[in-house]
């Protein structure tokens, strides 16, 4: 007889029992012995009886795994009904103990790899307890909002797009176009996270690099502004130059999701710009004196503008496919260079839209790069018009790595 189909499930569904109990028992480690309804041995109990339950409905014995499941739940939910009453314990292990049950059905159903990585979520969030609670404690309103809206662009409507090709030309796929925006809003709204647990801790610099990831424009804003409006310059002209400077590493990230034909010419126009705009923002940091955080740029994910977003990205698929047919790959080159100056990121998107033999890799990164200058061509007027005389060593930054960038481009050129 081959046991070994029947025996996986049966193990995992323990393994998924243990690992919870494992966290739990370390959790109620001080309690009195005797006191707790269910330590390490019954949670890897739990997991046992859900994977044998599971692996007799599997069978089509549904009533005999109910009869299974239906008294070991009962039986949960009175013990902890009378120590919630007696000792006010939260309802925390009671539902974990539900879910190890459940991950068990589901290993004995024939599914042990989800379970297993259930259980490793499950244990991982319930480890994580303090730092979740002082993470909920630094959110304010706007921050729920923000992360119940991306929860809808993310999962509320993705799954429901159709996959084909539809529309002018056949340039729109419905859930491409849309996973797109939930990548490129999921970019933004993650480094926005991240400057909100760390910016405000470590300064304008930690402001600074982890902005730059979502928005480097609406950094060299904020820090130019507050630049000007200083007796004193801070840490902003570092700030600025290190926000830019990370711009230049978002490109060639999305364009390996993306486009990743186009990644070896990307990144051969871009490190070495890169590098000087780094090394630029580490001289201007070294000369820099500490400085407390400015506000950090506003939420980013909001549903009107990831709606704009992608009716714009729509609108570039289909200009571009109809370029493709007219002008060839240079009538897209030029495309390109147009929707970045306008959104570096659509331009990239619409560029992953294209078939590979619509453009090629190089003059594909040479427009991308195009964009990149134009980005900062506009960060460099920023700087300048807010910050005045005290942002000439940022706006230096941002010239001598866009002056290098150019001459990358125009060597580039050479080899068309």
């Amino acid at each position: 007889m081959n046991w070994y189909p029947q025996a996986l499930p049966e193990i995992t569904a323990v393994a998924c029992g243990l690992l919870i109990g494992i966290e739990r028992g370390w959790k109620l480690r001080k309690e009195r012995a005797g006191t707790r309804v269910a330590g390490v041995r019954t949670f890897t109990l739990l997991g046992l009886l859900g994977g044998s339950a599971g692996l007799i409905a599997a069978q089509g014995h549904d009533a005999l795994s109910a009869i299974l499941l239906i008294p070991a739940v009962a039986i949960l939910m009175i013990g902890y009904a009378r120590r919630t009453g007696a000792d006010r314990e939260d309802s925390t292990t009671p539902v974990a103990a539900l879910v190890a049950l459940g991950l068990g059905f589901l290993s004995g159903t024939g599914l042990p790899g989800l379970a297993i990585a259930g259980a490793a979520l499950v244990t991982f969030v319930l480890a994580l307890r303090v730092e979740l609670h002082r993470f909920i404690e630094k959110m304010d309103e706007a921050d729920v909002k923000a992360l119940a809206r991306y929860a809808v662009i993310a999962a509320a409507v993705l799954p429901f797009l159709p996959n084909g090709r539809y529309g002018p030309f056949d340039a729109w796929n419905p859930q491409r176009l849309w996973l797109v925006v939930v990548l490129v809003t999921g970019f933004s709204f993650f480094g926005y996270v991240a400057n909100r647990i760390f910016g405000e801790r470590h300064g304008t610099i930690a402001t600074a690099l982890i902005g730059g990831a979502y928005s480097s424009t609406a950094v060299t804003q904020s820090l130019a502004q507050r630049l000007g409006g200083d007796e004193k310059a801070g840490a902003e002209p570092a700030g600025i130059a290190l926000a830019t400077a990370v711009m230049y590493l978002r490109i060639p990230v999305l364009i390996a999701i993306l486009a990743i034909r186009v990644l070896p010419p990307i990144l051969a126009l871009i490190i070495p710009a890169s590098m000087v705009a780094w090394a630029a923002g580490f001289w201007l940091y070294r000369r820099a004196p500490k400085a407390e955080a400015p506000p950090s740029p506003g939420n980013p994910i909001a549903l009107l503008p990831a709606l704009g977003f992608v009716a714009f990205v729509a609108a570039a698929a289909v200009v571009a496919a109809w370029a493709q047919g007219r002008f060839g790959q240079s009538g897209i080159a030029v495309l390109l260079l147009i929707i970045g100056t306008m959104d570096v990121d659509v331009a990239i998107v619409t560029l992953g839209s294209l078939a590979p033999e619509a453009i090629s890799p190089l003059l594909a990164a040479i427009a991308i790069s195009g964009t990149a200058i134009a980005n900062m061509a506009v960060k460099i007027g920023i700087t300048l018009v807010y910050a005045r005389r005290k942002g000439f060593s940022a706006a230096l930054a941002m010239i001598s790595s866009t002056l290098v960038l150019g001459a990358g481009i125009a060597i580039a050129f050479t080899q068309l």
